[in-house]
């Protein structure tokens, strides 16, 4: 998983984190929802670039 990848995965779970938390402040379900959206998206940007690198791995022996 490159450096980059690794960061937008991780930007788009805080800034879902954020917006989460930002809903349920102000009693907005939509922003709540979101937040999870966002931290999904994250998820599953982790997932493709770990399945990415165990293809890589059984490729390269």
């Amino acid at each position: 998983m490159s450096a980059s990848d690794k960061l937008s995965a991780g930007m788009d779970k805080a800034k879902g984190k954020a917006k989460e938390a930002l809903g349920k402040v102000t009693g907005d379900d939509e922003k709540v929802a979101e937040g999870k959206a966002d931290q999904v998206k994250g998820d599953l940007k982790n997932a493709a670039e770990n399945a990415k690198d165990a293809a890589k791995d059984v490729f390269d022996r």
